[in-house]
């Protein structure tokens, strides 16, 4: 007792237990607009505590355990040695433990039966909801709203709090170039600058303004980073690309994540030019902590320290935990390296024990800023975890979330929206009545039974005197065609079809990669029967990835893309089908004509031969090089009409301001919103640069014959990149900026940036 009195002295606390530092006062813990802010008493307070901590106590910190037992209604007890580790204080963590019962007993033992009296912090993949489940990521980025997606965010916190999770495994911020890629459906897509806005909104959604709060969810950024850049598409796969990309393109929404306060961020299973993510000191340590000052901590993912070996850059275990621990990844997810397998590590010199401390003091110091230490067990009850869930108003964010995400890719000769009147509307394909796929990947503790289904929405919406007929037509992705004859007949008696096609939710997320864009099974020879019975057809697309629909592009009326829309997943299409709803989702990823154009986004390179007439040009020979529908694609059912671009000056000094206006009409009959998209061109550059970047969004909404003016800034720093020196300037020249609803449909001006 004398040694620990004389340490808490040193240290400034005039106390004489160990549980002192524990019971003291918290200090504010706010996420701020550009970091994760601590303060001199909770930094006291860390270091106190880490002086009292034996090796093994320290390296436990840093283990997280997954429960590998069911921890829901009707839950089993940990299993024994679980229990015992977390006596011996050798779990700093538990991720997949859900539910205020299960986390309030194991949160219990750590504060009752160990010696540090060190709060557990439990984690989940809570990505698109915890039981309100709202659109999958690249629906929501769809929305181009993120104010929008921080208020589902917020509800996903609340939800997810309530029932004993203090940390979220996202927002996932990955760029995601290759349809290919199963976790394309995590993503915001293509665009680092929408991405950046999404994931500082999601950041700001789960953590609120106060990280103490009990309804604070911590976030943690990932895959960090590159790991949308996988070759082939295929998860896990190497990632080889330039610093210059890296830092342009892949870093940036991870910067915005940091910015806005994220606490944590994940490591990713990639390699980065030969070094895996997981122990690579230029992510981990120049950039993050270095350059952009992260105080929070990084966690594997899902052993990836381990997997360092199987890359073949560490020998064996012990290598393979020094490496990663040395290079920054604090928390090692379920390989149990470093609690196994580093204290021999440092007791012989090999792993100095600084670098252990540091890791553990960021651990800790989330967990105070987190006000675990003042409030391990947040106060919370069965009753608050039921009556927090799924209420009628996160139930009405997700329909509004569901409807805004929805992208109206084609309506020939204004087939949409339909009327509610018709005598007979037959609903066919075999997404039309599932109640499990609208859910997507990772549905957290969604349930089946909460989703209204494309075909339940439908019926809901029209009037009494419509019928419905419904038809399967085939299974998602299966080969019989039995039920083809039943599908063209119920077309053939309707007045008007509503086909729900696409994949199974299933087909996207982690290590669900396809080779093929098309719509899986027999599906396409259903939409082609059913179009040529003659009927007018709208075809929704159901999927976690864009589907390439070249035959649909040119032979179906009205194509609609509904992603994976959550729970309210029915109501929101039929909203849009039938006009309740003016749709004003924009596409966040470019959708290819065929899979031989991947990787395909429309912020590419120039290149010395761009597409001509000419035959030496950088084209196909047997398919033209655009895509079948571009980055901010999206239709309405009205019209818009621009007004020219207006600059404050032809001229715009480094330190000044440009602001870039114009005016947008409602020319239609209905009212509508538009989302304006400002991009940019660097014209000469002392590196190539991208032929557009997107650098605004303003969403504007209009009643018919309404008008109103748009304004962007445009400051220097808006226009730098990573020069041939790898520094971050704003070169002096030509620009040219567009405005336009699409990446495509643009205005042009042209201004001068002057020299510094």
């Amino acid at each position: 007792m004398k040694d620990i009195v004389s340490i808490l002295r040193r240290t400034g606390y005039a106390v004489s237990s160990l549980a002192t530092i524990l019971s003291a006062q918290p200090s504010s813990a706010i996420s701020s607009a550009s970091q994760l802010v601590s303060t001199p008493s909770i930094e006291q307070r860390v270091d106190s505590l880490l002086a009292l901590m034996t090796l093994e106590e320290k390296l436990g910190q840093l283990n997280q355990r997954s429960a590998q037992w069911n921890t829901g209604p009707g839950r089993a007890d940990a299993p024994l040695e679980i229990l015992a580790a977390l006596r011996r204080g050798e779990i700093g963590s538990f991720l997949n433990v859900i539910g205020v019962d299960a986390t309030t007993d194991l949160q219990r033992v750590a504060m009752e039966e160990t010696r540090t009296k060190i709060p557990l912090i439990f984690g989940l993949d809570v990505i698109h909801g915890y039981r309100t489940i709202f659109p999958i990521p690249l629906g929501e980025a769809a929305t181009f709203d993120p104010e929008l997606i921080e208020q589902a965010s917020r509800v996903a916190a609340v939800e997810a709090t309530a029932a004993g999770i203090h940390w979220t495994f996202a927002p996932m911020v990955d760029i995601a170039r290759d349809p290919r890629w199963g976790r394309i459906a995590e993503s915001a897509g293509e665009d680092p600058h929408l991405g950046g806005l999404m994931a500082a909104a999601r950041v700001r959604g789960f953590q609120g303004r106060i990280l103490s709060d009990r309804t604070s969810l911590l976030a943690c950024a990932k895959h960090f980073a590159a790991y949308g850049g996988a070759e082939g598409g295929r998860d896990y796969n190497t990632v080889d690309i330039s610093e210059r990309t890296l830092r342009e393109v892949y870093l940036r929404p991870f910067h915005a994540a940091v910015e806005a306060g994220a606490g944590t961020l994940m490591a990713a299973f990639n390699e980065v030019g030969g070094v895996p993510s997981s122990a690579n000191p230029l992510l981990l340590e120049r950039i993050l902590r270095r350059e952009w000052g992260f105080q929070g901590f990084v966690v594997s993912d899902w052993n990836s320290v381990q997997e360092t070996v199987v890359h073949g850059t560490a020998a064996d275990r012990t290598s393979a935990g020094i490496a990663s621990l040395t290079a920054g990844v604090e928390m090692d997810m379920e390989s149990k390296i470093y609690v196994d397998d580093l204290c021999g590590a440092v007791r012989d010199g090999t792993l100095p024990l600084s670098v252990v401390d540091e890791a553990v003091r960021r651990v800790l110091r989330v967990k105070f800023l987190k006000g675990l230490f003042e409030d391990p067990y947040r106060g919370l009850t069965g009753d608050q975890e039921k009556s927090s869930a799924l209420t009628a108003e996160h139930r009405a964010l997700a329909r509004r979330v569901a409807q805004r995400s929805i992208v109206l890719l084609k309506n020939a000769d204004q087939i949409l929206p339909l009327r509610k009147d018709l005598r007979t509307v037959a609903v066919i394909g075999p997404l039309a009545a599932s109640q499990s796929d609208p859910l997507g990947c990772w549905d957290a503790r969604g349930d089946s039974s909460d989703v209204v289904s494309l075909l339940e929405g439908i019926r809901k919406a029209v009037g009494t005197s419509t019928t419905v007929r419904y038809a399967r037509g085939c299974e998602i992705d299966g080969t019989k065609t039995g039920g083809f004859a039943e599908a063209v007949s119920a077309a053939r008696k309707a007045d008007a079809v509503i086909m729900a096609l696409g994949e199974g939710r299933w087909m996207s997320g982690e290590a669900s990669n396809r080779a093929s864009l098309d719509m899986p099974g027999v599906q396409q020879r259903l939409l082609e029967q059913v179009v040529a019975a003659g009927k007018p057809v709208v075809l929704v697309l159901m999927n976690g990835r864009p589907l390439s629909t070249p035959w649909a592009a040119e032979h179906v009326p009205a194509i609609i893309e509904g992603w994976f829309g959550g729970v309210e997943a029915g109501h929101a299409l039929a909203d849009v089908i039938f006009g309740d709803v003016n749709p004003s989702g924009r596409l966040p990823v470019s959708i290819p004509r065929t899979v031989g154009q991947v990787p395909i986004y429309y912020n590419h390179k120039n290149t010395g031969r761009p597409p001509t007439d000419n035959h030496f040009t950088s084209k196909y020979l047997d398919l033209e090089s655009s895509p079948l529908y571009a980055f901010g694609h999206g239709l309405s059912y009205t019209t818009f009409q621009y007004g020219p671009i207006s600059l404050s000056s032809d001229t715009v000094g480094h330190g000044e301001t440009l602001t870039v206006r114009l005016a947008i009409s409602n020319t239609g009959r209905r009212s509508g919103e538009e989302v304006v998209q400002l991009y940019v061109r660097d014209m000469v550059g002392s590196v190539t640069r991208p032929v557009k970047e997107l650098k605004g969004i303003r969403r504007v909404a209009l009643a018919p014959q309404g008008s109103a003016e748009v304004e962007f800034q445009v400051i220097a720093k808006d226009l730098a990149f990573w020069n041939a020196e790898m520094k971050f300037v704003s070169e002096p020249g030509t620009f040219e900026v567009m405005i336009g609803g699409n990446s495509v449909d643009v205005q042009r001006r042209t201004f001068f940036l002057a020299p510094p």
